[in-house]
């Protein structure tokens, strides 16, 4: 197990060595290492079982330290930059030179953002370098949303875990960017599509899901727990599967407790908010619950609900 703690200046000696460090962000927890580092880069690729093709996102502490790592000359998303940073919005930008091509998967392009947490913005502050820092699991698997999850999956490759808290969005960052003039939004995530378009104007969704991605998060089988989970209508499934032990993620008012059955209440309100804060978490213990099945429905398509949406379809996809 990796030692937890909030020692802003071991873990930027750490990082400095070459050394992988998990972070907490308002999103998930991330898997950080030295951006300019391609040794320290293929540290996080094979920690997390990672393949190249899948880019990595990279953290910076403030919009001055961004242009030296990628090219913001877009008015809309500069917009969104001064709007949302800190905060859950990745820009997909032209990178500069300094990006190894490791981080981007050959692309031109680099996933960056600034992250909104109190103890990592310090660290960025203090290191003289970005940090690359997908989320600190296993790669496809659920992302995590407090160090005990971390420590549950990666405490025996990353040196130290940056004790932050449970993460307050607890999904991953939007990520937008330009093609041909428009605005495009490539992974949905923690700001919702309508605050996006309130501040830069019209969107246009472009969710990759196959195997070669343009931003992290495009993969079609993602976020995904390791006991199979069944999407659709709720009280249909439930009669499907009477007989199945299995965990049911729902959303809406209690629901007594059956034979064969663990209920996991994302929102008793139906607060999208609360339910994205929860969705991780509550998908762990569905896995680790001994269950054989997973089941879960979609949940209104708006606001965060279409991220949230997007989650269980890719965690419920199977090849």
């Amino acid at each position: 197990m990796a030692e937890t703690g909030k020692n802003i200046e071991e873990a930027a000696r750490l990082l400095s060595q070459g050394q992988l460090v998990a972070i907490p962000t308002e999103t998930v927890y991330g898997l950080a290492a030295n951006a300019l580092d391609e040794t320290a880069v293929l540290a996080i690729f094979a920690a997390k079982n990672r393949p190249f093709f899948d880019p990595l996102i990279v953290h910076t502490h403030n919009i001055e330290s961004l242009y030296r790592y990628a090219v913001l000359s877009d008015e809309r998303l500069r917009l969104l930059a001064q709007h949302f940073w800190p905060g859950p919005l990745t820009l997909l930008l032209p990178k500069t030179e300094l990006i190894p091509d490791l981080v981007t998967s050959g692309l031109n392009q680099v996933a960056i953002r600034i992250p909104n947490h109190p103890l990592t913005l310090r660290l960025l502050q203090s290191l003289p370098f970005p940090l690359a820092a997908p989320s600190a699991n296993p790669f496809g698997y659920v992302s995590p949303t407090q160090s005990s999850h971390v420590n549950d999956q990666l405490g025996k490759q990353v040196a130290y875990i940056l004790e932050g808290g449970p993460s307050t969005v607890g999904l991953e960052s939007t990520i937008v960017g330009m093609e041909d003039q428009t605005l495009c939004i490539y992974r949905l995530g923690g700001l919702a599509i309508e605050d996006i378009e309130n501040v830069a104007g019209p969107a246009e969704l472009r969710l990759n899901q196959s195997s070669n991605p343009k931003a992290p998060g495009q993969l079609k089988s993602h976020y995904a727990p390791k006991t199979k989970l069944l999407l659709g209508p709720l009280n249909a499934l439930l009669q499907t599967y009477a007989k199945v032990p299995k965990a049911v993620l729902y959303m809406g008012p209690s629901r007594t407790s059956e034979p064969n059955t663990l209920f996991l209440n994302l929102s008793e309100s139906s607060n999208l908010n609360e339910a994205a804060i929860q969705l991780f978490k509550l998908l762990r213990m569905a896995d680790n619950s001994g269950m054989e099945l997973v089941l879960c429905e979609e949940v209104p398509e708006i606001g965060l609900g279409r991220a949230i949406n997007d989650r269980l379809r890719r965690a419920a996809t199977r090849e």
